[in-house]
């Protein structure tokens, strides 16, 4: 009889678990509530596949009123009322874990508020709703989560940490850089400044991940003409630090300051308006004296110190203007007038907004790259257990045992890592998660900072680190790579020419160094890598950067520096000519194919130039044999434009010719084949540019009576065709001049992956 009573009640519970699958999914919530109300049992039942009860459908939907009465019913109940709360889906995610990872700040407040042990609970990732939040950028819900945590009397709660590292050892600043969420990453470094230092698995800090995302900075970014101009013509201001999360929310239709998407422009001229008038009366005395006297004394009281270094904040460690002082007003100025044709031409355009992002990207990089720097620990002096102190770990101090154990022999073995225990933030520790498994602090050889941004030319964090720590131009790799060997390998040419402006001592010593094969940088610099590195089209092209590296980066040498021979007993010659003849070969492939379809044009054109030259418009006098129309000016405009395409088809076709019949040697494409290829391309341009002139100037005498208005449009239709051929070539044209003439190539950019 109970087996029956069961099975009916199994039944009729998974009738109501479909009914309220389909009305979830319809949108229908009024009913979801009512049956929440009749019904305490569908508080923990699970509708979906993936184990989500109708309250993580409401989340999902975003659904912030349906979800404050959810939660308010589920509370109701007497026994186990929060049960509800608690339930986890089949990855682990609460209904806190889905309103963090969308941006909710009202349902997190709302679920956090009624259930303040949620923001501890983790997913099968070791993700809380915390660190889902860091990692989708969701700044509003991640403050709204930090502040409802500290505000917890729980003891626990003031060990807000062991919230912040997933089971990869990738903490809420390794997410939120990883994500190019720099508004919250500065938020986070001044919330959990610790985090600064700390690690994952791999050993990879923070200041590792920003290194390897040339595309964050503006050395590893590449801007045509006009986005350079719009580029210095927008203005980023630096990011602050929120004092509290509730200023961070988006204006509401009670507080006046929201207004339709269709009123952009207008309040982008009303703010531009604003800004002019801050402009222009910041000229008068009266204004600057009444400004200095009161803003500068209120920011010097309330200018925060750091109470651990005892040193200013970021203000004080700017670096120096670009312009003197007096030269602000013309400036601010210059900026309003482009901010005003901005707004005329349509500063919301995609084309100037992408621009406008990609700066903030930028400046936004680089302070939180000073922020990093400002706070790391990586050169500092750590000692060992011989006899001193042995490393210091971030733990909570409640605790009875250590997240680790330090042998006689220096290894380190590191226990599982519980929700309450944090991690090491030692630089080159790599942590592991096994109890059997153990970690050499001397053995392991961790690329540090330096080195990675020297792989990947971001020359502002180069420059920062050897000001702030000049012990760190010694780093090495494992190949014993320092930064001038690591930057002639990856084709880092602004990085390398700002290594060479050092010391001169300091740069003939690093330029000295040779890795564990005995690579000097010009074996390096022979070497050709496993993508292309240079920004130009065409194998030749190509071929002729890699030539021109080579001997930039001998050129620097020392004077008297000698290694001939690395381990192998190959000198970098030997590995240039190795390395580099798949593209020799593909190079003068190119080259062929280029100079064939380029010679059959000039053969063409030098026919019709030829027949052209000897033919007289108008025929010639009878009794003297000079031309009729000798005396017109079209005629003298004909004669010489023939003369010269005969002469220009000629030359170039022999140029191209001559590199149809050139050996293809390494030397040849350094110098010798580009330049007969601009020549030829030049003398192909100017004899296209003759034969048309010299058509127009001889069927000028036809149309010269009757359809004289109509000539121009019809020279026009009749040239388009062959315009178009020269213009299709302009580019590579203009790329071979570039590339023939320049001293130093132009680098392409590639992320370098940890």
């Amino acid at each position: 009889m109970e087996i029956t009573e069961d099975r009916e009640t199994s039944r009729e519970m998974e009738k109501t678990n479909k009914r309220l699958f389909k009305i979830s999914m319809k949108g229908e919530w009024d009913e979801v509530v009512e049956m929440y109300k009749d019904n305490k049992k569908v508080h923990t039942a699970r509708i979906t596949r993936s184990g989500d009860t109708a309250l993580h459908v409401a989340v999902t939907d975003g659904q912030d009123d349906v979800v404050r009465q959810l939660v308010k019913l589920i509370c109701s109940e007497e026994d186990n009322g929060k049960e509800a709360l608690r339930v986890q889906n089949e990855r682990g995610n609460t209904a806190l874990h889905f309103a963090a990872s969308m941006g909710s700040v009202q349902t997190c407040e709302c679920v956090a508020s009624a259930d303040a042990s949620l923001l501890s609970v983790r997913n099968v990732d070791g993700e809380t709703p915390l660190f889902l939040a860091a990692l989708h950028g969701r700044k509003e819900a991640f403050l709204s989560l930090h502040y409802i945590h500290i505000s917890q009397p729980d003891p626990k709660a003031a060990n807000y940490y062991s919230n912040c590292r997933r089971n990869d050892g990738d903490t809420i600043l390794h997410s939120a850089i990883a994500g190019d969420y720099f508004d919250l990453a500065l938020q986070i470094i001044h919330l959990y400044k610790d985090l600064v230092n700390w690690v994952n698995e791999c050993g990879f800090s923070p200041l590792h991940l920003l290194a390897a995302k040339p595309s964050a900075f503006r050395s590893g970014s590449r801007f045509g003409r006009f986005e350079t101009i719009v580029y210095h013509g927008i203005i980023v201001k630096e990011l602050e630090e929120a004092p509290n999360y509730q200023q961070l929310r988006p204006p509401t239709e009670k507080g006046g300051c929201s207004y339709p998407e269709n009123y952009q422009t207008c309040m982008n001229l009303l703010s531009v308006m604003r800004y002019s008038a801050c402009v222009v009366t910041n000229k008068f005395p009266l204004t600057r004296f009444i400004i200095n006297k009161f803003t500068r004394k209120d920011q010097t009281r309330n200018q925060p110190e750091d109470l651990e270094d005892g040193t200013k904040t970021k203000s004080s460690e700017r670096s120096p203007p670009l312009f003197p002082a007096n030269y602000k007003s013309c400036v601010d100025l210059f900026k309003f007038v482009f901010m005003v044709i901005l707004v005329i031409f349509g500063r919301g355009s995609t084309r100037i907004r992408k621009i406008r992002r990609k700066k903030e990207k930028h400046v936004w990089s680089v302070q939180i790259m000073n922020e990093l720097l400002s706070r790391a620990s990586m050169y500092e002096y750590e000692y060992d257990d011989n006899g001193r102190d042995p490393p210091q770990y971030l733990k909570d101090n409640t605790q009875e045992t250590a997240p680790y154990s330090v042998d006689e022999v220096g290894d380190v073995t590191f226990a599982s890592v519980m929700e309450e225990q944090q991690p090491s933030r030692i630089i080159g520790v790599t942590h592991q998660h096994k109890n059997d498994e153990h970690v050499n602090l001397g053995k392991g050889k961790l690329e540090t900072p330096l080195l990675i941004a020297a792989k990947n030319g971001v020359t502002e964090m180069v420059e920062k680190i050897l000001d702030l720590f000049p012990v760190a131009v010694h780093d090495m790799d494992a190949k014993k790579k320092n930064i001038v060997l690591l930057a002639v390998e990856n084709r880092q040419p602004h990085l390398y020419e700002l290594l060479l402006k050092r010391k001169k001592n300091l740069k003939e010593s690093l330029l000295r160094k040779v890795d564990n094969e005995g690579n000097s940088a010009l074996h390096l610099a022979a070497r050709l890598g496993d993508y292309k590195p240079w920004l130009i089209p065409g194998a030749a092209l190509q071929m002729l950067w890699e030539i021109k590296w080579y001997f930039f980066v001998k050129e620097s040498m020392p004077p008297h520096f000698f290694r001939r021979y690395n381990k192998d007993y190959k000198t970098p010659r030997d590995i240039f000519s190795e390395t580099h003849k798949d593209l020799v070969k593909s190079g003068g492939e190119w080259l062929n194919k280029t100079s064939e379809s380029c010679s059959v044009v000039a053969a063409l054109i030098a026919t019709v130039a030829f027949a052209t030259s000897t033919t007289v418009p108008g025929g010639v006098q009878e009794s003297t044999g000079t031309p009729t129309l000798e005396d017109r000016p079209a005629f003298s405009a004909f004669a010489i434009s023939s003369l010269i395409a005969l002469c220009c088809s000629v030359t170039s076709l022999a140029l191209f010719l001559s590199i149809l019949t050139s050996r293809h040697r390494e030397q040849d494409f350094g110098g010798e084949l580009p330049r007969k290829l601009i020549l030829g391309l030049t003398s192909l341009f100017m004899s296209i540019t003759s034969m048309l002139l010299s058509f127009c100037a001889g069927h000028f005498f036809v149309l010269k009576d009757k359809l004289k208005s109509a000539a121009l449009p019809v020279y026009a239709v009749i040239c388009l065709p062959v315009t178009l051929f020269a213009l299709a070539q302009f580019p590579l044209y203009f790329d071979l001049i570039r590339a023939t003439f320049k001293k130093v190539p132009h680098r392409s950019y590639k992320a370098t992956l940890l």
